[in-house]
């Protein structure tokens, strides 16, 4: 596995116009492979006064064509990938981790039960529901957060047409939380890492990442 990074170029136009279309990141990123398709997992981070386009990915990418559209010019080293399986290496029950999550978090509505029909999917639009939501998502990949240890911190709206025609209209909420978890099955959480969380991953949602606390265990 790999962990890729690439500085974006905030005043370049193609990157201003993917930051509202998140399919163009995706597209470019999926043409710095080569092997079998695969999901890669991605998001944009901010740092400082900087936008980065994170990637984790099975192979090792050649981010050519994604630097050539939004990277900086003036970097010398467009991007940066290291080994991934590392970090995953040092992933056991009970440790704790410093986290950031950039996921869709969604509920269904009623249906119509008896048409056996799901009902509408929904944002889940205050912070607290969206907290919640990731608090009762964590058990099933592996980790658990407190109430007081984490929060969503930022939220962006997704509203684009994609298709052939256009004719599809995608309607997403990112959320970003930030905060402190606990490893309760180590071996369901790297898959976690690797796979991603919930729904969006081809516009930039899903991506885990997690840095170890200072006391660790």
């Amino acid at each position: 596995m790999y962990l890729s990074r690439l500085r974006l170029d905030a005043k370049n136009r193609n990157t201003m116009r993917a930051l509202s279309e998140p399919q163009l990141f995706h597209g470019a990123i999926e043409r710095g492979f080569f092997g079998k398709r695969q999901r890669n997992l991605w998001r944009i981070d901010p740092l400082g006064n900087m936008l980065y386009l994170m990637v984790v990915s099975a192979e090792k990418p050649d981010l050519s064509a994604a630097a050539q559209q939004f990277g900086s010019p003036s970097d010398a080293v467009p991007w940066e990938t290291k080994e991934y399986d590392p970090l995953l290496s040092h992933i056991v029950d009970g440790s704790k981790w410093h986290f950031r999550l950039t996921a869709n978090p969604i509920k269904h509505l009623p249906g119509n039960c008896a048409a056996g029909e799901r009902g509408k999917i929904v944002a889940h639009v205050t912070p607290e529901h969206q907290q919640r939501w990731l608090q009762e998502k964590a058990p099933q990949y592996g980790f658990e957060v407190k109430p007081d240890d984490f929060l969503a911190v930022s939220e962006k709206r997704y509203q684009f047409r994609k298709g052939t025609d256009n004719r599809r209209l995608v309607t997403l909420l990112a959320v970003t939380f930030e905060g402190t978890l606990t490893v309760t099955d180590a071996e369901i959480f790297r898959r976690t890492l690797v796979n991603g969380i919930g729904r969006g991953k081809a516009y930039g949602m899903g991506m885990l990442t997690v840095v170890r606390t200072a006391n660790g265990l």
